[in-house]
């Protein structure tokens, strides 16, 4: 099992609601063979006025693009976009580390409209 390592230094409720985290769904999930670690390419809903959003995301350890699509799953919004080799990714497509290291996506327990902001 991996260690978590210590919590981040404090920070305040007004830096926190900087982070804008929301839910979006899986619409579209292609394999992305040319990025340097394995990645799966995705199109996220978040829904209006956010619309339709792309991530690059290393999670083939537990997820195959045909079992993605219609999936929930929380992302960061808006951070700057990143290029990935020719793919620019949109937004960051939220994990958290199995006992391997390897990604497991967050999302909600129940349906939920998308666009809902994380508080």
């Amino acid at each position: 099992m991996l260690a978590a390592g210590p919590p981040s230094p404090p920070i305040s409720f007004d830096d926190f609601m900087k982070v804008d985290i929301r839910i979006g769904r899986i619409v579209e999930a292609q394999p992305f063979p040319e990025a340097r670690k394995p990645a799966i390419k995705l199109v996220i809903d978040f829904g209006e006025p956010i619309g339709r959003k792309k991530s690059s995301a290393q999670i083939t350890r537990h997820y195959q693009p045909e079992t993605l699509v219609g999936r929930q799953v929380l992302a960061v919004v808006n951070f700057p976009p990143r290029q990935i080799g020719k793919f620019m990714s949109e937004v960051l497509t939220l994990g958290v580390p199995d006992a391997e290291g390897e990604v497991v996506l967050i999302g909600p327990g129940h349906e939920v409209p998308e666009g809902g902001r994380l508080f």
